[in-house]
């Protein structure tokens, strides 16, 4: 019972991937200050560890393009098979054909409003609660 109040008084976990390490920052400050709990890294591998050790994980904000092998819209699918609830938001400033067909959830262009950012994370947190028929936890 206390980790289920914890849980609903919490405020949401961000994972952010974003190989430019400014903007990763710039972007992780930003939601710190919004109220969001953020785990900023730099690439998909770091994500992924934080994807597989189980803790709770409520939006996926991604760059899609990455250097190495791995891009924002794998790393996106393979985020939802360890967590099918997942929340999915992409960063880009490219046009990418066909990413539209793929994504897992809104994408935004680059360079982002802040303002615009954080509706969209609200937007996916509200989604996410509504299909799971919970309310939004700590909602910042």
């Amino acid at each position: 019972m206390a980790t289920a109040l914890l849980r609903e008084t919490s405020p949401p976990r961000i994972l952010l991937v974003e190989n430019d390490r400014v903007f990763l920052r710039t972007l992780e400050l930003v939601l710190k200050e919004a109220g969001f709990d953020v785990l900023a890294v730099p690439d998909y591998i770091q994500a992924l560890k934080h994807l597989d050790s189980g803790e709770r994980i409520d939006v996926l904000l991604t760059d899609i393009v990455m250097p190495d092998r791995v891009n924002g819209l794998a790393l996106a699918r393979m985020a939802r098979m360890r967590h099918p609830g997942l929340g999915v938001i992409y960063l880009t400033a490219y046009d990418i054909p066909g990413a539209d067909d793929e994504a897992l959830g809104q994408i935004l262009r680059k360079p982002v409003d802040s303002d615009q950012l954080l509706r969209a994370i609200r937007q996916e947190l509200d989604n996410i609660h509504t299909s799971r028929g919970t309310h939004s936890p700590g909602k910042p």
